[in-house]
């Protein structure tokens, strides 16, 4: 049985480096940073303990090999050769998705039918089976990327998408995922003394998932994974990483956080929200326009993701609320502001240019997240 494995945690385009940093937080080292994923290798414990902690990654996979890959029999004989039964048990149901960018094997069904069939000969030699495999146990999700011929086969460990984090009951017209709003959050030097605001709150996962930072609450604290139900990771590696988590949460730490939208009903979806997440009675919700903030605190924080171009028709409509928006956080100097959006022309509208700027992703919408750094006021 495996004692360390190789895990590849996926990320959206430029939140690598966020990914890199959160699983360096955790202790493992040696970590490799490419697009889309971070790698490194660490003990079965890694599997629980990131899956609970890791608030911008997507997914947790075991890498089980690479190899070249320019023809079928060179894939079947690649992914036999694979120590499959390490991972998956006699009874494991193993399904197979599968992706080809620029590679000579383009037919991703193909590819994923013969990478089935591969890794069925390679348990039923391993494990003794005359005909075929029961498949009536956990389910192992096995994945064949191939990019630039270059096969990658891992293994699953997350299920539903890390983003899921079963808190969301409703949402707006344009919801952030998880991911990205813990993202947002991580990229402020926010800390859980300071206030915090969100003018355009949504649903409320930006403030959501800035409370659960606050708190030090493991993101996937109230959700299943995949891999809860493996062979491979004894329940008490599952029992010591949620006893970790619950040890370490601070469910002391005061938070001024407050979200704000001018629309009644997605206020109240956010609070639903909130009630779902169990952070009730740690979020303050108002109906508000944006021009209407007077903080009674200096040295806050805005993190928003306010409407634009893809997100609200009319053109017009957001270039005012990004002048008010810019006109409203002028009164308010010691106020640092970081706001997402795709329209080139933020700044202008704005009125000011940003003193940092970083290109992210919005789904498949390409974005920018512009910072301005307040002036620091003394307290008294």
């Amino acid at each position: 049985m495996k004692k360390t494995v190789k895990l590849l945690a996926t990320a959206a385009m430029g939140l690598e480096a966020v990914v890199a940093k959160e699983v360096r937080a955790l202790g493992y080292e040696d970590v490799i940073v490419e697009n889309g994923k971070v790698m490194f290798e660490a003990d079965l414990a890694a599997i629980p303990r990131c899956n609970l902690w890791l608030r911008t990654a997507d997914r947790i996979k075991i890498i089980v090999g690479e190899f070249e890959a320019k023809s079928f029999d060179g894939l079947f004989e690649g992914t036999k050769a694979l120590d499959w039964e390490q991972y998956i048990p006699e009874e494991g149901n193993f399904p197979v998705i599968g992706k080809s960018v620029k590679s000579t094997l383009f037919s991703v069904p193909d590819c994923q039918k013969i990478v089935k069939k591969a890794v069925a000969e390679k348990l039923k030699q391993k494990h003794g089976v005359a005909i075929q495999m029961p498949e009536t146990g956990a389910v192992y999700r096995i994945e064949v990327a191939i990019l630039k011929d270059i096969a990658t086969l891992t293994i699953d460990t997350s299920g539903v998408g890390l983003h899921k984090r079963g808190y969301r009951v409703g949402q707006g017209e344009a919801p952030l995922k998880e991911t990205l709003a813990a993202a947002l959050v991580q990229l402020t030097n926010w800390k859980p003394d300071f206030p915090l605001i969100d003018l355009f709150c949504g649903s409320g996962t930006i403030l959501i998932e800035a409370a659960l930072i606050g708190q030090n609450i493991a993101p996937g604290f109230n959700r299943e994974f995949a891999s809860e139900g493996w062979e491979l990771i004894n329940d008490q590696l599952w029992e010591n990483a949620f006893e970790e988590a619950e040890q370490l949460a601070n469910y002391d730490q005061i938070l001024d956080i407050t979200g704000s939208d001018l629309d009644p009903k997605v206020i109240e979806i956010a609070k639903q929200n909130a009630i779902e997440a169990g952070l009730a009675e740690l979020i303050n919700w108002k109906q508000m326009n944006a021009r209407d903030f007077y903080p009674k605190r200096n040295n806050g924080y805005l993190i928003t993701n306010p409407p634009y171009g893809e997100r609200l028709n009319n053109k017009e409509e957001v270039s005012q609320i990004y002048r008010d928006l810019g006109e409203t956080m002028r009164q308010n100097p010691s106020w640092s502001n970081y706001v997402l959006t795709s329209n080139e022309n933020f700044e202008k509208l704005y009125g000011a240019k940003a003193t940092k700027k970083r290109k992210l992703f919005n789904g498949f919408i390409k974005v920018d997240y512009y910072q301005y750094f307040g002036k620091y006021i003394k307290k008294d």
